[in-house]
Order: structure tokens, then sequence, then C-alpha cells
């Protein structure tokens, strides 16, 4: 999976949450941690929404 498309569609999704991430942004392993659950997740379960995933996956993180 390209890292850059999923980075820019990590960072849609935080938008959507109304996290401004130019004010509050995330480091690089906070990034990089996410980039490799999404692509775990996406190998355990091939046929679940890569969209619906990440957004999942955001929302866990903000709300840890």
């Amino acid at each position: 999976m390209d890292e850059k498309l999923l980075n820019k569609m990590i960072r849609n999704c935080f938008s959507h949450y109304c996290h401004d991430i130019d004010i509050f942004p995330l480091a690089n392993d906070d990034y990089e941690q996410l980039y490799q659950k999404i692509i775990l997740e996406k190998e355990k379960h091939p046929d679940i929404d890569l969209y619906e995933l990440i957004n999942d996956l955001v929302y866990e993180y903000l709300t840890k």
C-alpha cells in the first residue's frame, strides 16, 4: 500500500474529527504506528473497507 496515500487519508480523517493537524501535528512515530496498524488490520481482514478501517483507528487514537 502506498504510504503517502495512507498518510493523506489519515490526515483527512483527523480533519473530519475537527482535529487541526497543523495546530496539533502528529509525531512521525504516531503516523508510523497508525500506518503499521492499518497495514496489519488490512492483512488480517482483506475484505474490510480501507476508509472505514482508517476512521476506526483514528477515532481510537483520538479517544485514548
